[in-house]
């Protein structure tokens, strides 16, 4: 292993965003021996604009990570075995098999914080991380003062002062914002609904509080929507978009203050920048109609730290660590990016092209199955 010279009270990790890829790389990490630093800028529990479903391939790891979990926060999730998209009148039917689950980010992100401790981990609430210096060992720069780490995982999102690249515009110069909150109503439909409409669209689903839902019993819908800037920049533009989301709408009781984020920018994943790794939206951002951010968060956290072990243990170099994650994100997780960018393409198409295409998987329900499996 490396030594840093002189710095007798250097992290063999530090990790920078506390959120699902964060908290995923550094409990990893830490039950594997390693001396890890947990840096989060913002504190927990809070909300979060996500839609909050967790599909089914990240269960195994997220019951791992989550100790007793099967007995609290995954055991009372709502579980969701289909899918609606509603699109030009046209209503698409598929099945989600295995079943995903949602939920909160307010639980889940505080739930994998508290792991993150009971795993031994040094974990730091309300700590800017400023700068990022070396290429190993590493000069972390923060709020709280200078750290030493062998290596770095960033975790901070898509547009921190960490990942920030490129322009925050999508090819055709459009700027993208999400927005969220949730909802009461009566007996949810056990489905993940997908409202699209010219700009944007916006995604329903079951969803619950730990908390507070336990003790009230109340019904709760997690409403997110991705819209173009100019389209909406509000839940009731967004509404006002779709009458079918309109006339659900109707029957709802706001739950919470509704929670924004700008921009969503789309680019190429990048799981290794200047001898850093990069796991969940600081590699790359995924459309979340796909529901699968949450899952590409944890997964790629837990393989960055599964890479860095092994340099730490002496198993292998740092530049065959760096190489091997680059090829495992490549092999697991980048097919994803992929197919979801060609099935957002095909529902951006003109409307007299996008009719049809949603007519025929309106009516052949294994082909709509086919391309939502392609995106996991």
């Amino acid at each position: 292993m490396e030594a840093l010279s002189g710095s007798p009270g250097a992290y063999d990790l530090i990790v920078v965003g506390g959120g699902p890829a964060g908290a995923a790389a550094a409990i990893t990490a830490a039950r594997h021996g390693s001396k890890v630093l947990l840096l989060e800028r913002g504190q927990f529990p809070r909300q979060k604009v996500c839609g909050e479903f967790v599909s089914a391939e990240s269960l195994a790891l997220l019951e791992s990570l989550l100790p007793e979990a099967t007995d609290g926060l995954l055991g009372k999730a709502p579980r969701i075995g289909h899918g609606r998209l509603f699109v030009d009148g046209h209503v698409i039917r598929t099945s989600i098999d295995p079943a995903a689950v949602s939920i909160s980010r307010f639980d889940l992100d505080h739930a994998l914080w508290q792991a993150a401790l009971q795993a031994g981990v040094d974990a730091r609430l309300q700590t800017w991380v400023r700068a990022i210096e070396g290429r190993g060992p590493f000069r972390v720069s923060t709020s709280s003062g200078p750290f030493e780490g062998l290596t770095v995982l960033n975790a901070t999102g898509r547009w921190s002062n960490l990942s920030r690249g490129g322009e925050p515009f999508d090819a055709e110069g459009n700027k993208w914002l999400g927005v969220k909150a949730h909802f009461g109503e009566e007996q949810p439909a056990p489905s993940v609904d997908l409202y699209f409409f010219e700009g944007g669209y916006c995604g329903v689903q079951p969803a619950w509080l730990f908390a507070e839902d336990e003790a009230a019993g109340s019904s709760r819908v997690n409403v997110c929507a991705m819209v173009r800037a100019d389209v909406a920049s509000s839940l009731p533009e967004v509404f006002a978009k779709h009458p079918a989301l309109l006339a659900r709408r109707s029957h709802w009781q706001p739950l919470m203050e509704p929670v924004s984020t700008s921009p969503l920018i789309f680019r190429e994943p990048q799981p290794m920048r200047e001898g850093a790794f990069q796991a969940g939206d600081a590699a790359g951002f995924v459309d979340p109609f796909v529901g699968d951010g949450i899952s590409l968060a944890l997964r790629s956290g837990a393989a960055a730290a599964q890479h860095i072990v092994s340099f730490l243990r002496g198993e292998v170099s740092r530049e065959a660590a760096e190489a091997r994650y680059a090829e495992t994100y490549r092999r697991t997780l980048l097919p994803v990016f992929r197919n979801s960018a060609r099935l957002r393409r095909l529902f951006r198409l003109p409307r007299v092209v996008r009719g049809p295409i949603a007519h025929v998987l309106e009516q052949v329900p294994s082909l709509a199955n086919y391309l939502v499996r392609s995106t996991r």
